[in-house]
């Protein structure tokens, strides 16, 4: 568990708003905008961020396209560690590593420059949600098919009725999954 304090949780939650049926029916959107819209909010967000990440020993931090770049951007400015991209496939110039994962919906791939990963590095994934680990499980594959460690997944928030934590537990091999929220 985060050292986050009940109030700290209890400010973030306040500025996430719902969205009915976005983007399609039957769906509650967990809008993160007006979070990053205050000042206060989004400090201790990535104060709490940048906590995790100096507590497991990360030496750069992946943030996952698109709103996990948002958080994981100023964390890793916080942390006074490196930032790496994971981005949708096509969207990194010269050579990737993919990786393809399964959506409730079909397939999608990432892909990330293995360059900017090293055997010494330790990897925090940064996300603003853990909804079914998809995305995420897909970014540790590329981690350590990249040659380096996987110190942690950290999250805003996590959708426990998703399960997106069972998904990607067999992938952390014992790394820790830290949600600051879990609705």
């Amino acid at each position: 568990m985060t050292s986050t304090t009940e109030s700290t949780r209890e400010l973030l939650l306040s500025r996430i708003r719902d969205v009915a049926d976005y983007p399609k029916p039957g769906v509650v959107f967990k809008d993160i905008t007006p979070l990053l819209a205050d000042p206060v909010a989004f400090t201790a967000l990535t104060d709490a961020l940048a906590e995790l990440c100096v507590r497991h020993g990360a030496t750069k931090i992946v943030g996952l396209e698109a709103r996990g770049f948002i958080l994981a951007a100023p964390v890793a400015v916080r942390a006074g560690i490196g930032f790496v991209p994971v981005r949708k496939a096509g969207k990194l110039p010269g050579a990737t590593l993919a990786q393809a994962y399964e959506l409730e919906y079909g397939s999608a791939k990432i892909e990330i420059h293995a360059e900017d990963l090293v055997a010494e590095d330790r990897i925090m994934v940064i996300d603003d949600v853990l909804a079914t680990g998809g995305t995420a499980e897909a970014s540790l594959e590329l981690i350590r098919r990249a040659g380096a460690q996987v110190a942690g997944v950290s999250v805003l928030m996590e959708l426990g009725f998703l399960s997106g934590r069972a998904r990607l537990e067999p992938g952390l091999r014992g790394a820790p999954l830290e949600a600051l929220i879990t609705v």
